[in-house]
This record gives structure tokens, sequence and C-alpha cells, in this order.
């Protein structure tokens, strides 16, 4: 299907269609696992001319991936708006990779205040040990307030929107303004705003995905994915990963494919239950507020509406200021349908409590109560609610 004419159609069709042969074929519906590591040439010289396609789709080893490769990384390219994909073995890989294709030795980074744990730790650990340094901002900085943080070493703003655990929604298009007068690369961590925001169109210069969420959606798979929308980008993200000997497994990818096919819907479903669900909570006398992007409460909210197309599934609260951090865990605790765990995105409901778990440095992140981050899985909604009330209501 011509990518003009796929690109007029809705996002569960193209979800449908990305990755695939076509209709018009004989043979089975889904694309087979490719797996290998030595790939054969017909002779000796054409072994050598792939040496110079290496990081396209042509096969020339097992590490530069196959056919199930190339099938996600197009549909996955398809989802971000971009035009090159690279797979890797997991989430935070599909951090580092970027990081470490732009940033050297004597090299300064931003990153929110509000970013992934994981990824605080790469930049406070192995890249401040190879000399790069890294400053926190505050997740809310304006264009102004950005432009005052680039040094003339600055070669990355990272950003992370909404943050994965406080939900601050950052000014993208601002930050993306200051960052390439600077001459720096943008890069955003987007899972959360999968299908919902469109990086490249705001700014972005390279879109981060943990695929373990929802696109594999089922818990059962750790994958990442690194977007670029320019070949020099793609260059240099494709050949980090190769000479970081990053590869991903083709039954993993393969079932990443299966699981796109239904994201759509499940997203939906999910995004307008946790909706639901935020909204009720927010009326409950133990919570003090809610943190999602989507109601009309959230600081960032007027952001969210002029860049987001919709939300997820995983949204913040926190409790009156009046509960203990132990009865924050007698809270979750208590709950019988939300599992405790890492991760989101699955066709499970989760509660973790976040405070106590989140390094702040930049002054921010205080939210005058015990905070638990929620995720709204494919149970019944009013099933889900009972259980958040008793667990509510446990706490007096």
């Amino acid at each position: 299907m011509p990518d003009d004419h796929r690109r007029r159609h809705g996002f569960s069709t193209r979800m449908s269609h990305a990755g695939r042969a076509g209709v018009r074929i004989h043979g089975f519906v889904n694309p087979a696992v490719h797996r290998g590591s030595t790939v054969l040439f017909p002779d000796a010289a054409s072994r050598m001319a792939a040496a110079s396609k290496r990081y396209e789709q042509h096969m020339t080893y097992g590490t530069q991936g196959g056919p199930t490769h190339y099938a996600l990384e197009d549909v996955i390219a398809e989802i971000e708006g971009g035009t090159r994909c690279t797979i890797v073995g997991t989430g935070l890989a599909a951090v580092a990779v970027p990081l470490l294709a732009y940033l050297k030795a004597g090299d300064h980074c931003l990153m929110p205040d509000s970013v992934y744990g994981p990824a605080r730790n790469l930049a406070t650990g192995l890249m401040q040990g190879w000399g790069i340094e890294t400053t926190f901002y505050d997740p809310c900085v304006d264009e102004a307030g950005m432009r005052a943080l680039i040094r003339p070493n600055t070669k990355v703003v990272y950003t992370e929107s909404p943050g994965s655990h406080t939900f601050e929604v950052q000014d993208i298009p601002a930050i993306a303004r200051a960052a390439h007068a600077a001459g720096a690369k943008v890069m955003m961590d987007n899972t959360w705003g999968i299908h919902t925001f469109q990086p490249f169109a705001h700014g972005v210069d390279v879109s981060i995905q943990a695929l373990t969420k929802y696109v594999g959606g089922h818990s059962d798979i750790l994958l990442g994915s690194v977007t670029v929308n320019s070949e020099e980008d793609h260059l240099a993200v494709r050949s980090a990963a190769s000479a970081m000997g990053h590869y991903a497994s083709p039954d993993d990818c393969w079932l990443a494919l299966r699981g796109v096919r239904t994201m759509a819907v499940r997203l939906k479903t999910q995004a307008a239950a946790a909706l639901e669900i935020a909204a009720w909570l927010e009326q409950q006398p133990q919570i003090q507020k809610v943190l999602h992007p989507a109601l009309p409460s959230h600081p960032q909210h007027a952001l969210f509406k002029r860049d987001f197309t919709g939300a997820c599934s995983l949204f913040g609260i926190v409790l009156d200021a009046r509960y203990s951090h132990e009865d924050m865990l007698r809270f979750v605790d208590g709950l019988s349908l939300f599992g405790i765990g890492a991760s989101w995105g699955g066709y499970e409901s989760l509660a973790i409590p976040t405070t106590g778990f989140i390094t702040r440095s930049a002054n921010t992140g205080d939210f005058g109560g015990q905070t638990v981050r929620i995720h709204i899985g494919l149970e019944d909604v009013a099933d889900l609610k009972a259980d958040l009330a008793q667990g509510l209501h446990a706490l007096g």
C-alpha cells in the first residue's frame, strides 16, 4: 500500500496493515519469524557489496536484523510519524543508544528532573564516568528558561512528556526551538504518548519507545525502539546500536507485531477507562489530587490539549496530607485487582507506591502527600472502582 494512500486511513486500519505483505497475496496473514546469525551470499562480491548496506533493511549478519525486525521497524516508524526506526532489546537500551550516539567526553546534556529513573542512573553513572555532564532541569521550563540552561557544549536536550511517575507535561515545541537554535539535538521518551503525540511534528529529532508497554500489550516481552526522521540521525543511531552490539530477539519482535494489531482498540479502551476512573478518584475525600494530563485540573492541561490527541491508561494519585507512608503502603497492599509491579501498558491493572522511589535534584516533585502510580488494564471499570473504593475506605 503506498505511503500517501495509507496515511489517509485511520490508525486502526494502519495498524492492521502496516508491516505486512498486503491482502492480495497467497500466503499466511502474518509474517513469519526469521531467526538466524549467519547470512549466506551467492558469491564473494555480493558479500563485499553488502557491507555498505549494513544500516539498511538488508541482511548482512544476524545482529543487523532480518525480515521480522524490518517489519516491526516499519510499523513503529508508521506510529511515530518518522522515516527510520531501530529496534533494540529493551526500553532502557532505547534510551541509552541515542544518548551515547550523540554525546562524548566534555559534552553537556540536559534532562528533565522528572525523567525515568534508569535514565537518570545512566546519566549520573556511566555517562558521568565517561566525562559527560548532565544537568537536571525543571520539566515545566519555558523557552526562555531552556535558553538560559543551554551551554556552548550542550549537545542533547532530553525530554519525557509526561513524566512517567509524576506526569508533568513539557512544552516540547518551545524546548525544541531553544535547543535547535543552539545546535543541540532533542530526544524524547514518547512511551506515554504513543500514537497520541507525534514527536517530529513538534520538533523532536529522536523519539524513544518502550515497546514492552502498549505495543507488546501482554507483559511478556522486552523491546525498545529509536525512531528518527532524517538519514543523518538514522546513521548516528543505527551505527551506535551496531557498535554496542544491541540486538532484539526476533521472537519478541514477532510478538510485538502481533500485539500492535490490537493496540488501537486496547489503547482506546484502556485510556477511556483510566480517564473515567481518574475523574472518579478526584471526587474521593481521601485523594488530594489526581495527576492525569487529560483532566482539566492538571496544571499543564492546556499544553496537553494543544499537543496530544488523546491519553493512555497511566496516571498518578496524591493522597490527602493526613495519610502517612505506612497508610499509603496499606492502601496499595489492600487492593485485590491491581498487581504491584513495574512497567505498564499491558492488559492488567497495576498500582505501585512512588513516594520514596523518585529522585529529584532540581527542587521539583513535591506534591504535598503520598503518591501512587496507577495503570488501568482491561478489567471492568466498575470492578476496578469497587476495588479502589475498598482500599480508600480502609484508610478512614
